[in-house]
């Protein structure tokens, strides 16, 4: 082959995996700026509610609204005469309090009092979720709206999937009578690498990184797992344990999932029994 022709091929080869190499390029970086935008929408499932939307429950509960900067919380919070204590409950990311509000008659029987909050866009809470400091310190709102009402009485704090990473936050600062995780994950960071494992670390916004703050919680804590989690393996909440510095008591759950270990009776037991620790002492 005529040297001329073979330089002409090389340099057309060239170009062309230049070419491709830039619409490679160009591409990922489009993948990662989408993915950078649309975290909140991609993580934040949340489900609205018209600001005059009326719950309706068979208990007493009362309603309560809490400023924070640039939004107002809507919580709710589920009194019974003689309660021990409050469960101060962190939901996980998708729906709302009307969704989240099941296993009402749960919590009367075991003698507690319930506080659950809607995180910023969700339910009939204003705004939208801005960032990961923001989150903590709209957790710590309501913690400071609700705790006082408890001096004297232990207050449980309890997290589900999203909110394990928000309530460990919350328990390390503020030290509950028990701390429980259901379903938590060692970081978000490495569970957003299982969905989309060509994104570099540094672009995830929302890290909580629990791993990093769980050795810092000094109240004893509790988590459970269902053993079948595909969302959030369960080796995430052993990697928890190894890490957590109080006693720590880990519940696997034969046959459950991410969103249906409330419908096993080894969960509701295990919470029930704990909760009757925390009365006996």
């Amino acid at each position: 082959m005529p040297r001329s022709v073979s330089s002409h091929i090389l340099r057309k080869g060239f170009t062309v995996a230049t070419i491709l190499g830039a619409i490679a390029a160009i591409v990922y970086g489009g993948m990662l700026a989408f993915l950078y935008l649309s975290q909140e929408r991609l993580l934040f499932h949340a489900t609205t509610l018209p600001g005059d939307y009326r719950f309706r429950f068979t208990q007493p509960f009362e309603e309560i609204r809490i400023p924070v900067p640039g939004a107002v919380l809507d919580a709710l919070y589920f009194p019974h005469k003689n309660a021990h204590g409050l469960v101060f409950f962190l939901h996980g990311n998708a729906g709302n309090l009307e969704t989240w509000t099941t296993g009402l008659e749960f919590y009367r029987r075991v003698g507690y009092d319930l506080f659950m909050l809607d995180y910023r866009g969700y339910g009939k809470s204003t705004g939208s979720v801005g960032s990961e400091a923001e989150l903590h310190a709209d957790v710590r709102a309501a913690w400071d709206a609700i705790a006082p009402r408890y001096a004297g009485k232990p207050i449980v704090v309890y997290g589900r999937s999203l909110g394990t990473g928000l309530a460990a936050k919350l328990a390390r600062d503020v030290h509950p009578a028990l701390l429980i995780l259901v379903s938590p994950y060692a970081n978000l960071t490495t569970a957003a690498k299982r969905a989309y494992p060509l994104a570099p670390e540094w672009l995830l916004k929302y890290p909580l990184r629990t791993e990093a703050i769980i050795g810092d919680v000094t109240s004893p804590m509790m988590l459970l797992h269902g053993r079948d989690d595909t969302l959030i393996p369960s080796s995430d909440s052993e990697r928890l344990q190894s890490l957590a510095r109080s006693p720590v008591e880990l519940v696997l759950v034969d046959g459950a999932g991410h969103g249906d270990i409330q419908s096993f009776p080894a969960y509701i037991d295990a919470i029930a029994a704990r909760l009757q620790q925390i009365n006996d002492h």
